[in-house]
């Protein structure tokens, strides 16, 4: 099973994958593809940009299309998305969200991780916070359009766990 993990920074997709990963035995993890390209070499912007969101949206494309079974993906290109409209609002995304509809068919099970009221990681203690509460608000809107299907967990990180085993059980 493709499982990939989505949501807005800091809402918890790192910490639910890993603790997922000891649920499933063969299971692999592909981590944020911002911490792949950084490994690489990339060097991003102090200052998030819409071109190093691209740049993070093209990797993961990259690494939705493969051929792999048992993986779980932290980040895919649908929240990569949601940043670059957030960052640049002006910007023509159509053809971009088309390739995330393509590249998304291939994924078995959606995770979203939201944000929740009251928010569990406050505002003080997160990078642009501003960023945060507009890209978890476009997926709201825009997951459910994917043909996906998807699951949206919430509460402490063991009931997380549970809702997403329960679901590929």
């Amino acid at each position: 099973m493709r499982i990939a993990i989505i949501g807005a920074h800091c809402a918890g997709k790192t910490t639910l994958a890993e603790e997922l990963l000891e649920h499933l035995p063969g299971y692999i993890l592909e981590i944020e593809p911002y911490y792949q390209l950084e490994t690489l070499g990339y060097e991003f912007s102090a200052m998030p940009t819409a071109e190093d969101f691209i740049e993070q949206f093209n990797y993961s494309t990259k690494l939705l299309a493969k051929n792999e079974s048992n993986v779980l993906f932290d980040r895919s290109v649908i929240d990569i998305l949601a940043y670059i409209h957030v960052i640049d609002p002006e910007r023509n995304i159509q053809s971009l969200f088309e390739t995330a509809q393509s590249v998304m068919a291939g994924i078995d099970l959606l995770v979203f991780v939201p944000m929740e009221e009251p928010d569990l990681i406050p505002g003080s203690q997160t990078n642009l916070p501003r960023f945060r509460s507009k890209v978890d608000d476009l997926l709201h809107n825009w997951i459910w359009d994917l043909g996906v299907e998807t699951i949206e967990v919430k509460g402490p990180l063991s009931k997380r766990r549970d809702q997403v085993l329960i679901k590929i059980s």
